[in-house]
Parts: structure tokens; sequence; C-alpha cells
């Protein structure tokens, strides 16, 4: 990648607050991602870390601050969300796949529905994504034939297809058994590889160590601090960072 283009801020994002019912969730978020860079967002359950990713996109509109895409804002913009979803992709815990569609189906609905394309240029499509996460065999199973794991390589099929600027995931591999956790974060991880843009909520210590360009530590709706993984894992520069990574090692065994 040339060095110019590497250097390109693709999101940005100044100081986002967020209250549900009188209680802040995010208190003042600001961070920017570079273009190819993978941003791993931590910190314990209730913190804000999946309200935070739903404000990048706009399925959730922050009560304060702003998010860019590469230089645009897109908040409080009287412009259409909807073009600038197409460019944020979101993956989520639960899959969110059509049961009545195919694999190939669920695939290919957003670029006939959203993306106005033709057919048979979609089913092209739909199908070499399905080649990029390993289910070329599977086009034609319904989502009650397939395994968790396969659910959630679908949908990540599905976000790729729009072709996103950027893609946000959030704790993709939470709803899988164990087992199955492993197909999803190599299909990740060879995204990253393959120089996609991402910022992704996770647990999975070891995979956020060797995918992430920085992780970032949230506490209580803050970001408490942030760095690249060698520097956070090993000399993070407060307690409260140290003990959380202890207790998630101790739980996941990383």
């Amino acid at each position: 990648m040339p060095k110019d283009e590497a250097n390109e801020v693709v999101l940005k994002v100044e100081e986002i607050y967020k209250s549900y019912k009188g209680k802040e969730v995010l208190k003042g978020i600001s961070f920017e991602v570079r273009k190819g860079g993978v941003k791993v967002i931590i910190g314990p359950s209730g913190t804000g870390k999946s309200t935070l990713l739903r404000c990048l996109n706009l399925l959730t509109v922050p009560d304060k601050g702003q998010v860019y895409l590469e230089g645009e804002e897109i908040t409080h913009a009287k412009k259409n969300i909807h073009q600038f979803r197409q460019k944020i992709g979101m993956v989520f815990q639960d899959f969110n796949l059509f049961d009545h569609l195919t694999a190939l189906g669920n695939v290919e609905i957003g670029l006939t529905r959203v993306k106005r394309m033709n057919r048979e240029k979609a089913r092209e499509k739909a199908q070499e994504e399905l080649r990029r996460v390993g289910l070329e065999e599977q086009a034609s199973l319904y989502p009650a034939q397939l395994s968790g794991g396969q659910k959630q390589r679908v949908s990540i099929a599905r976000t790729l297809a729009m072709d996103p600027k950027v893609i946000l995931f959030d704790e993709p591999t939470s709803a899988l058994d164990p087992e199955l956790i492993g197909e999803v974060l190599e299909v990740i991880k060879n995204l990253a590889l393959q120089g996609m843009t991402m910022v992704l909520v996770t647990h999975e210590m070891g995979f956020a160590r060797s995918v992430a360009n920085e992780i970032i530590f949230m506490e209580e709706g803050k970001i408490l601090e942030s760095g690249p993984p060698a520097q956070l894992f090993s000399n993070p520069k407060y307690e409260r960072t140290r003990q959380f990574l202890h207790k998630i090692s101790e739980l996941y065994g990383e």
C-alpha cells in the first residue's frame, strides 16, 4: 500500500456522547482509524462498546460529537444515511440472516435491493464473497442447515458484498460454540491481511493481540487507555487495565 494511502484516515470519531434515560453511556469518545487499520475495543460488559459501534454507523444517533467517513461528516448531516451505511458494514453477534433465503440469497439481497444491481451480476458477486469466506459449497443451504460459524461467515460475506470502506464487528464470536470460534476468527484475520479497515469489539484477547494495530480499553463509557497490542498487554499504564486483562486471561485461558 502506498505510504500516503496508508496514512489516509477512513473513520474519525470526535467526542461522542450518548445517554439513555438520563444515564450517560458514552462520555466523549474520540479515535481515528487509518486505511487498512484494525482497531480492537475491549472492556467490561456494560461500558458502552456496542453502543459506540452503533453510533459509528448511526443505527444509534449520538447526542453530541461527530463521525467522519473519509473526511465527510455523517453525523447531524442532512444527507442520505442509507448511503453512508452501505460504506460502513456491520457484523452483529446474532447473524441477522433471513431464514427463508439460502446463503447465496442472503448475500445477494443487499446487492439487488439496495445497490440495484441486476440479478446476474449480484449472483456472481455473492458467489465470489461466499468463496472468500470458505462457503462456496454451502451457497444453496438455508440458515437452519448451517452451523453457527457458517451463519456468521454468511453475514460477513453479506457485508463484504457491499464493498464497505470499513467493517464494524460487534463481538462476532460471542454467540458461537467454542469449537466454531476459530473458523470465524480466521476469516476476519484474512480480511485484515488483505487490508480491510476494521473496528472490532471482542473478548478474544489472543486474536486481538495478533490482528490489531491498536487496542482501545474502555471503562465506564470512556477510553481509559489505548496503544499497540504489545504495549497494552505487556505494560499497561493503569492498574485497572491490568486487572481486566488478568481476569480475561483467567476466564479464557489466554
